[in-house]
């Protein structure tokens, strides 16, 4: 067997590894997800009308505010979700299964990419049931083409990648399943402190350069106007940027970190 086969091979066995886990203790995926689910119908339901009149100058109404919104939260979506794959990594790096690997025939690699594909597949499906709860309560898309909607999933799976093998990094350098989960919290506070609830240019002068230049925001402004027709400019680019550059990152972290491990 060519070692291309090999590794598909070992790699796919270890993804349905990875998805028999999430199934089988479901705990954690779903207090995941019923955040951003949560924190969605908090803000449309009771600061709705507040924080779409204080935008937009009055007027707008709660639907308005419900479109601004979703594209955030579904951003947010995907670093709450990743969050889970701190804690796998996590786990099997100090619970010793990862040493019984090391001792077996299968390809290096496969360990983590059956966590990464695991991840963006769990991430990519939190996304559809948060998006369909955003449509149930009144998010249409304007204008928003089959291109569109291509270019628009397409940002969501490279997030997702991008922020998983920066969730597998944090989850190889941690102690325990505990430590993980608080490394990588950021993942979850970014979104909080980007364009995803409110506009940038409605924060304080001071704050508005942290959340304009962090990887949430331009993400979201681009998910914005693929989906309602909004300004994307440079957002596009400096989102793929994001991405890229923390793919590569995450990556080479892991991959040393894992490497470096002997335990």
């Amino acid at each position: 067997m060519s070692s291309l086969a090999l590794a598909v091979r070992d790699s796919s066995t270890m993804l349905r590894r990875n998805l028999l886990h999430a199934r089988r203790y479901p705990s954690m995926t779903l207090n995941l997800l019923l955040t951003p689910i949560m924190l969605l119908l908090l803000f449309v339901y009771i600061f709705g009308d507040v924080m779409s009149s204080g935008m937009a100058g009055g007027g707008t109404g709660r639907s308005a505010y419900i479109a601004y919104l979703v594209p955030g939260i579904l951003l947010m979506t995907i670093g709450g979700t990743t969050v889970g794959t701190a804690v796998s990594v996590s786990n099997d790096m100090t619970e010793g299964i990862v040493a019984r690997f090391r001792t077996m025939a299968i390809h290096r690699g496969s360990v983590l990419i059956g966590h990464v594909v695991g991840s963006v597949v769990q991430a990519l499906i939190s996304v559809v049931l948060v998006g369909a709860v955003g449509v149930a309560i009144g998010f249409r898309t304007t204008n928003a083409t089959v291109l569109d909607w291509l270019a628009a999933f397409g940002l969501l799976a490279l997030f997702a990648l991008a922020l998983t093998w920066i969730a597998v990094g944090m989850g190889m350098v941690s102690p325990n399943a505990e430590a993980a989960s608080n490394n990588a919290m950021p993942l979850i506070i970014l979104p909080l402190i980007s364009s995803a609830f409110v506009p940038v240019h409605a924060m304080p002068g001071w704050f508005q350069p942290i959340a304009e230049y962090q990887p949430f925001t331009p993400a979201i402004e681009t998910l914005r106007g693929l989906l309602l027709g909004t300004h994307i400019g440079d957002n596009w680019w400096i989102a793929v940027v994001w991405c890229l550059g923390l793919t590569v990152l995450g990556y080479r972290w892991s991959k040393a970190q894992f490497n470096r491990d002997q335990k």
